[in-house]
């Protein structure tokens, strides 16, 4: 599905009210230069995501709707579910980072083209020298979950969007279907993954 540029609050209301599908919807300004900068990568993310809809809302242009759903700054980019946020990704992100984090996890395919249940999107935030971080990345391929790696201490500009989400800075932290963990817990990564218990570290 094509990006649906918002001229308008009515259209807006009508595509989050229509939809029985998960709607994303991304805010940004012309005034911000981050907002600008991530601009590209938001639209491309668009262009390649035929599930859900994806609608772009210029603050500067359409106002006051960003305040209806607690967007206080651009670039914000948030899912609505039943009228309500589901998920938010505040400041500036690639292309991939939006596709892990709004991708459809109701069904995957498998190898032979058939639908089956899926798993949240991962995100691993790891350091270098960081035992446990090992140890998480083990976990979750042992029970074949997949999952995108930051390694914030090559990465610090990732580093800073982690600790900007969760307040804090150590590794590993996890972010599974937009909830996040800090450390190893593996009673809460096995509740959000839907692992059964004892699966083995």
């Amino acid at each position: 599905m094509s990006l649906i540029v918002i001229r308008e609050i009515a259209e807006f209301d009508s595509i989050v009210e229509k939809n029985e599908e998960t709607v994303i919807a991304g805010f940004f300004g012309e005034f911000s230069s981050v907002s600008r900068a991530t601009e590209e990568a938001f639209r491309k993310f668009a262009s390649g995501n035929k599930d859900q809809p994806i609608l772009f809302v210029d603050v500067g242009v359409l106002k006051g709707i960003h305040k209806r759903y607690g967007v206080s700054s651009v670039p914000t980019v948030i899912s609505i579910a039943d009228g309500k946020v589901v998920q938010k990704i505040v400041g500036r992100q690639d292309e991939d980072y939006y596709y892990n984090a709004f991708q459809s996890h109701d069904a995957v395919l498998n190898t032979a083209g058939e639908k089956k249940p899926g798993f949240p999107s991962v995100t691993v935030w790891v350091g270098d020298s960081c035992v446990w971080c090992t140890r998480v990345k083990t976990y979750l391929r042992k029970n074949r979950v997949p999952f995108r790696e930051v390694n914030v201490s090559r990465d610090p500009s990732g580093a800073s969007a982690l600790q900007a989400r969760t307040g804090q800075v150590g590794v590993p932290q996890l972010s599974i279907g937009g909830r996040y963990i800090v450390g190893f817990d593996k009673v809460r990564i096995d509740e959000y993954l839907g692992l059964k218990p004892g699966n083995g570290a």
